[in-house]
C-alpha cells in the first residue's frame, strides 16, 4: 500500500462515518468555543469606545457580556471535548480490533517475517499514535481552526488593509510548516521501529528468563535493550528538537508581521488614522490569532505521527488473510492421508523434496529423523498452515485444498512439543474455542485418559484453578499432560502428535503413552518423536533427511536395513529402550 498523507489521513476519517452525529456536535461546540475569542476581541473595542464615550447601560451590559461569553466557551469545550473523545475512542476501539482480528488470520508466514514485538507495536503503541491524532490533534484543528477564521474575519472587517500586510507572513510560515511535516513523518517512522525493538527485545527476554538466569546472559540482554531504548530516546529528541524549533520560527514571524503593524499604523502619513478602539481592538485580535496559530503549527508534530502510524496500522489491516478457496464441509473424516508429489519451499529454499507416501484411516505413521530435516514442516502442511509449492495432499481422496479451512481443521487434533497455555482456567485450556460447550464430565473424562486428573484434582479449585501465562505454576509434564487432554477433548479423526512426550520424564511418560495409545485407536495418527516408544509401533515409518524420505518401513525392517534409522536407533534410541525395559521390569 503506497498512500500519500492525505489518502491515509482521509482513510482514517471513514471510519467517522457510524459516529458522524457526535462528530457534527464536537465541531458545533469547538466553533460555538472559537466565536467566543472573537467575541472577547469585539467586547473588547466596546469597552474602549464606551470609556471614551460611555452609554447609560453599559456597566450592566458589558459585565453580563463578558459572563455570557465565559460560559459560552464553558459549554463549546464541553460539547466539543467530550463528543470528540467518544467518536477518537470509538475508532481507536474499532482499528485495534481490526488489527488484532488482521493479526490472527495472517498466514504462517508472515509469522515468520516479523516477530511478534513488531505487531505488539503496531498493536498498541501505533494505535495511541492514531489515538493522538483523532482527539487532541483534530481538537486543535477544529477549535483553533475556527478560532483562527473568526479572528482573521474580524481583523479584516476592522480594516482589510492592515489585515492583507498582517498576513505577508503566510508563505514563510507554510514554508516552515511544510519542511516540519516531512521531517515528523520521517522521525515517527523511526521512532515506531525503536518501539518495535524494544517490544521485541522485553518479550524475548522475558519468555526466555530461565535460559537468561542459568547462562548468565542478564549483562547481554540488558545491553540490546538498552541501546534499543537508547535508540529511541534519540528519535524522541530529534522529534522534540523540531518541535521545538518550529512553534517559536512560526512565533517569530507572526510577531514580526505585528510589529510591521504597529510601525505602518504609527508612521505618519503611511494609513489614514483609526479610531482608538478599533485600533486597540485589531491588535488585540491580531495578539490573540498568535496562540491559536501557534497551536496549530504544534498539532503538526503528533499528526504527522498519526499519519504515519496510521499507514502501518492500515498495512496489517490490509494483509490478505488465509486463503480458503475450499467449497466442502465435512462432519468427520474418516482420516485416510495422501502426499503425493509434494514439494514446498520458503524464502525460495526447498525444504519438501517429492513427498509421496499414503496412510489408511486409523493407522499411525512416524517420522524420524534429525533436526532440521523437514518433519514438523511435513506435519504443517496437514491443517494448512502452510500451502504447498507443488503436489498435493489428500484426505479421503479429496485435495486439501477443496475442504473449508475449519471444516480441515475440525478433523485435526495437534499436540506440540511446545505447549500453549493461556491464562484461565485449567477447564477453559481444554475446553478452548470450539470446545467450549463441553461438559464438566467430558473435561473430566479426557483428564483421565491424558492421566492428568491425578494432579488437577490436588489443585486448590480443581478444573477451575487458574493458570498463570503458559501454565508456568505447572511442571512440563503436566502441561504437557493438559495438552494431550485437549486433543483427547476434540476427538478428532487425525492426530498429529508432534514431540508430544518430549516434557515428560520416564516415569511420567509411561503413563502418557498408555494414554495416547488408547487415544490412537481408530485414528490416522502422524507422530514425530526421538522416542522409540512413540516409534516403534507404528504400522510405517518414514525417515527424513535433508527435506526427503530415505527410509521407509517399520522398526524391525528399518533395523535391518541398517541406514540412518540404524544410526539414529544406536545414537539414541538404544538407551532410552534400555531405560523403558527397566521401568516395565520394576512395575
Amino acid at each position: 500500500m503506497n498512500l500519500n498523507a492525505w489518502q491515509i489521513y482521509k482513510r482514517l476519517l471513514s471510519y467517522l462515518k457510524p459516529y458522524l452525529g457526535f462528530f457534527l456536535l464536537s465541531i458545533f461546540g469547538y466553533i460555538l468555543y472559537a466565536l467566543t475569542q472573537t467575541a472577547f476581541a469585539v467586547l473588547m473595542e466596546r469597552i474602549v469606545a464606551e470609556m471614551d464615550a460611555p452609554s447609560a447601560s453599559a456597566y450592566i451590559y458589558l459585565p453580563l457580556a463578558i459572563i455570557s461569553i465565559t460560559v459560552a466557551r464553558g459549554v463549546g469545550g464541553f460539547i466539543g471535548t467530550y463528543c470528540l473523545d467518544r467518536v477518537a475512542f470509538s475508532i481507536v476501539n474499532e482499528l485495534r480490533g481490526q488489527i488484532f482480528s488482521s493479526i490472527l488470520q495472517l498466514p504462517r508466514q508472515k509469522y515468520l517475517q516479523h516477530d511478534s514485538g513488531h505487531y505488539l507495536a503496531i498493536l498498541i503503541y501505533n494505535v495511541e499514535q492514531v489515538t493522538a491524532a483523532t482527539t487532541s490533534a483534530v481538537r486543535t484543528l477544529i477549535r483553533e481552526g475556527a478560532t483562527v477564521i473568526g479572528l482573521i474575519g474580524y481583523l479584516f472587517y476592522l480594516n482589510w488593509q492592515l489585515s492583507l500586510l498582517f498576513f505577508a507572513a503566510s508563505p514563510f510560515i507554510a514554508l516552515v510548516i511544510s519542511y516540519a511535516s516531512k521531517r515528523f513523518r520521517r522521525l515517527a517512522k523511526n521512532m515506531q521501529n525503536s518501539v518495535a525493538d524494544i517490544t521485541h527485545r522485553a518479550t524475548e527476554s522475558l519468555q526466555g528468563n530461565e535460559v537468561v538466569k542459568t547462562y548468565g546472559g542478564y549483562d547481554s540482554e540488558l545491553l540490546k535493550f538498552q541501546q534499543a531504548s537508547e535508540d529511541f530516546k534519540r528519535q524522541s529528541l530529534k522529534m522534540t528538537v523540531t518541535a521545538s524549533l518550529n512553534s517559536p520560527i512560526v512565533q517569530f514571524l507572526v510577531s514580526s508581521a505585528l510589529a510591521l503593524l504597529v510601525f505602518v499604523a504609527l508612521y505618519p502619513g503611511l494609513m489614514q488614522p483609526m479610531a482608538a478602539s478599533e485600533f486597540i481592538a485589531f491588535l488585540i485580535t491580531a495578539g490573540l490569532i498568535a496562540k491559536p496559530l501557534r497551536a496549530l503549527t504544534e498539532i503538526n508534530g503528533p499528526l504527522q505521527r498519526g499519519i504515519t502510524a496510521a499507514k502501518s496500522v492500515f498495512e496489517v489491516i490490509d494483509f490478505s488473510g488465509e486463503k480458503d478457496t475450499g467449497s466442502i464441509d465435512i462432519s468427520r473424516a474418516a482420516g485416510k492421508l495422501e502426499f503425493k508429489n509434494v514439494n514446498f519451499s520458503y524464502a525460495e529454499e526447498l525444504v519438501l523434496k517429492d513427498i509421496n507416501f499414503t496412510v489408511n484411516a486409523g493407522e499411525t505413521v512416524a517420522l524420524v529423523g534429525r533436526s532440521g530435516s523437514g518433519k514438523s514442516t511435513l506435519a504443517n502442511l496437514l491443517p494448512r498452515f502452510f500451502d504447498l509449492s507443488s503436489g498435493e495432499i489428500l484426505l479421503d481422496e479429496v485435495p486439501l485444498q477443496q475442504y473449508k479451512l475449519d471444516s480441515l481443521r475440525e478433523q485435526i487434533g495437534i499436540v506440540n512439543q511446545q505447549v500453549v497455555l493461556f491464562a484461565d482456567s485449567i477447564k477453559a485450556n481444554i475446553a478452548y474455542g470450539s470446545l467450549s460447550a463441553k461438559s464438566d464430565a467430558q473435561v473430566q473424562q479426557a483428564l483421565e485418559i491424558a492421566n492428568a486428573s491425578e494432579f488437577v484434582e490436588k489443585l486448590p479449585q480443581g478444573i477451575e484453578t487458574q493458570l498463570s501465562e503458559k501454565g508456568l505454576m505447572l511442571s512440563g509434564g503436566q502441561r504437557q499432560r493438559l495438552a494431550i487432554a485437549r486433543a483427547v477433548l476434540k476427538d478428532a479423526p487425525v492426530l498429529i502428535l508432534d514431540e508430544a512426550t518430549s516434557a515428560l520424564d520416564n516415569h511420567s511418560e509411561r503413563y502418557i503413552q498408555q494414554a495416547l495409545e488408547r487415544v490412537m485407536q481408530n485414528r490416522t495418527t502422524l507422530v514425530i518423536a526421538h522416542r522409540l516408544s512413540t516409534v516403534k509401533n507404528a504400522d510405517i515409518i518414514l525417515v527424513m533427511d535433508n527435506g526427503e524420505i530415505v527410509e521407509r518401513g517399520n522398526h524391525q525392517q528399518l533395523l535391518q536395513q541398517n541406514g540412518l534409522y540404524a544410526q539414529l536407533y544406536q545414537q539414541g534410541f538404544e538407551e532410552e529402550s534400555a531405560v523403558s525395559e527397566s521401568c516395565e521390569t520394576n512395575s
